[in-house]
């Protein structure tokens, strides 16, 4: 007999363990935040498939990886797949480029996308013919029926609208032994143009009746500008405060004009710039924001040895090949900017609050400009040819930056003091760990202050503060605090950051942030432990770890390396060097090969890495060597200096890099593990190719250097 019936209108009765159903997963990568799939890719009728990603190529290679996502998702052939360059106006908001994160974000999003793609369209045909949906098979975007017979393919239904529709969870991308073009080196899609010299480049864009504009900076931090001479009657004059730009004809024209303008204008300076030498103590001395990373109390065990240690990058610059360049036009439906931006979003938003212009009303495309893997010129010269712009409605102006633009106003890599202590028992084992970070913040991008933090933003008549370099959220990786955690078992455990809130020179994101300087500290103070004991320094450190991933890169650039060559002249040493990227991202382990006379070389670099599922091998190995040859570059030449007004590194000859006659040979070897979450390898081996370097020239001259760059002045410091 059933109990008694809930009058009308009540409420059916609950049972106490009923409650609200579960929140779903949450999508892979951007997706999340950009589930609708049209924004994700589009089927054409000829046959193609167009990726849209929010990711921007910077000489990366991520357009190619997503596009071989694509086609093995989507069961086509790699040639059909092209990839359109972000824009604000159609592409997903995936946020910046950076942080060796497009595969994690973008491709993962991608890879759910195209799957979803496939299921649905799969569910279509299967309805549509009545054969069931297990018993079809897709080729190169072709529907099959289990006898052979084509019932339909992407094409056919390119205009169903099939996408415009939210991602849906109940979807599983291929396993990692079904994949056909992901984990194989496919061609560049990028590198044709660069080839044969086809315009690919923002720098090569040419738009009917464009003009060409260049910026006459300040002389020095803190000017202002007081007097301007005529221009010359083929020319014009912006002017907004001390934001002072010229226009002509022609680039050959502005460069020239620009140069004479320069030299005639009058502007009221003062020193504003500390002494370089002055910078460690200004660290400690002056106001800080003190943040504590990490915290773990110690066993109470007395040492028996304490090691301290300080260490010191200066300010580096990107020092990007190609200047910086921007296109913009202003018309009556607003402001269109062709830029090459790693942050196309957050500089449209800059740019409305620079130009008091509703974010809405611009539109900001990327094009690709030459690589800089951090927070380089590409922003500031965006607003540079929109303030242009502004004041010549209708007409596409092009600003290109001069190469004291580039050195001299660029954010710099924020300069960094690293101190450890470390604590030791009498056989070397680590008892506890101080690692204090000084120096600016490293992350002033667009988007991440109340004011633009365009470099033209505090230059205008109406000016904006210049908002002062932060760090990154730890969870996010951190910023001078990236890599200052070792992965090493230290016992007790103290990581702290004090953000510096001067910034005499502007700082950003620079290809890994705080990681070189951390990793450098923790592996020469490493590498100084395992001496002290008298141990092996490879033993040393293998005993200190309990990552079997972090055993096995260190292993395997070991075998690389092989043994050093008997009778090696002097002055000839070995270094070795490991870290994972931001504590959650790549392994990776570096062994150095120099030679030490009037001046370091580095011969050679072996390196092994594990970046989990790699999606291009061939790219990925590319990554991680140009980042090795870019840190060999900064190791042992890069430094900017400066007076008390102004930046004085500011051409070749005072901020020289590394020449192609100076790259060390370099072997890479990725560890293969496509069942494992893609990793980035951009900014991997930053960190631990700086610090074989060091430990190399410590096996060669017996000297412990610690601070950049390795030259033979700084050499000799550390000798006296």
């Amino acid at each position: 007999m059933s109990g008694a019936r809930p009058a009308p209108g009540a409420a059916p009765p609950r049972s106490a363990d009923v409650g609200p159903p579960p929140a779903p997963p949450k999508l892979p990568g951007s997706l999340e935040t950009n589930r609708r799939l049209s924004q994700w890719l589009r089927l054409l009728p000829e046959g193609r498939v167009v990726v849209t990603p929010g990711k921007v190529e910077i000489g990366q290679g991520i357009l190619t990886a997503l596009a071989q996502i694509a086609a093995d998702e989507l069961d086509v052939d790699y040639a059909r797949v092209s990839v359109q360059a972000a824009a604000t106006d159609h592409s997903p908001n995936e946020g910046v480029t950076s942080g060796s994160r497009s595969v994690q974000d973008s491709g993962l999003a991608l890879r759910h996308a195209c799957a979803a793609a496939r299921a649905i369209h799969l569910g279509v045909v299967a309805q549509r013919s009545g054969v069931p949906l297990e018993a079809l098979r897709v080729e190169d975007g072709t529907f099959l029926a289990p006898d052979g017979r084509a019932i339909g393919s992407y094409w056919a239904e390119a205009g169903s609208a099939l996408l415009e529709c939210a991602a849906p969870h109940d979807v599983a991308p291929k396993p990692a032994a079904a994949r056909r073009v992901a984990g194989t080196s496919a061609p560049r899609l990028d590198l044709p143009d660069k080839v044969f010299g086809v315009p690919r480049f923002l720098h090569d864009m040419r738009l009917p009746g464009m003009a060409f504009a260049r910026i006459v900076r300040p002389p020095s931090r803190g000017a202002r500008l007081e007097g301007v001479p005529e221009a010359p009657a083929s020319a014009r004059l912006v002017v907004d405060g001390s934001f002072l730009a010229i226009v002509c004809a022609s680039e050959a024209e502005a460069a020239a004009a620009a140069a004479r303008l320069a030299a005639r204008a009058r502007w009221a300076e003062r020193d504003t710039l500390p002494p370089a030498g002055e910078l460690p103590q200004r660290f400690r001395a002056d106001a800080v924001e003190t943040a504590g990373i990490a915290a773990r109390p110690g066993s109470g065990v007395a040492p028996a040895r304490t090691l301290r240690a300080e260490f010191f990058r200066p300010y580096i610059a990107h020092a990007s090949i190609g200047t910086c360049c921007a296109v913009a036009r202003m018309s009556e439906a607003g402001l269109e900017v062709w830029s090459h931006s790693q942050s196309i979003f957050a500089l449209r938003r800059d740019l409305g609050l620079a130009l008091r212009l509703p974010a809405e009303r611009i539109v900001v495309h990327h094009r690709e400009g030459a690589g800089c893997y951090g927070h380089n010129g590409a922003d500031d010269v965006a607003l540079d040819a929109a303030l242009v712009a502004r004041a010549m409605p209708g007409t596409p102006v092009r600003v290109q930056w001069s190469r004291e633009d580039e050195l001299g106003w660029a954010p710099f890599a924020a300069a960094n003091l690293v101190a450890v202590e470390a604590k030791v028992a009498e056989d070397g084992t680590l008892l506890s760990w101080a690692q204090d970070v000084y120096g600016n913040g490293h992350l002033s991008r667009p988007g991440c202050a109340e004011t633009p933090s365009l470099l033209a933003a505090s230059h205008l008549a109406a000016p904006f503060p210049a908002p002062v370099a932060l760090n990154p959220a730890p969870a996010g990786g951190g910023g001078a605090d990236r890599n200052a955690v070792p992965l090493y078992r230290t016992g007790g455990l103290s990581v702290r950051v004090h953000r510096w809130l001067e910034m005499p020179l502007r700082t950003s994101s620079f290809r890994a942030l705080g990681a070189m300087a951390n990793v450098l500290a923790i592996e020469s103070v490493m590498d100084e432990l395992a001496q002290a004991a008298g141990r092996d320094s490879v033993e040393y450190r293998l005993a200190h770890l309990d990552d079997p991933r972090a055993h096995a890169v260190i292993e395997a650039a070991l075998a690389m390396a092989g043994a050093p060559p008997p009778g090696r002249g002097e002055g000839t040493g070995r270094g070795l060097a490991f870290a994972r990227y931001k504590g959650s991202g790549a392994w990776c382990a570096v062994v150095a090969e120099v030679e030490a006379e009037e001046e370091v070389r580095v011969r050679r670099l072996w390196i092994a890495a594990d970046a989990g599922e790699v999606v291009n091998p061939e790219g990925a190995a590319h990554q991680i060597e140009g980042g090795a040859v870019q840190a060999v570059s900064i190791a042992l030449k890069e430094r900017v200096t400066f007076d008390g007004r102004a930046v004085t590194s500011n051409s070749w000859e005072t901020y020289p890099i590394l020449r192609f006659s100076e790259v060390p040979t370099v072997e890479v070897r990725l560890i293969p593990r496509p069942e494992e979450p893609p990793l980035g390898t951009g900014e991997c081996a930053t960190g631990p190719t700086v610090a074989a370097i060091a430990n190399a020239i410590h096996d060669a001259l017996g000297v412990r250097v610690r601070t950049l760059p390795f030259t033979a002045e700084n050499i000799a410091l550390a000798m006296g």
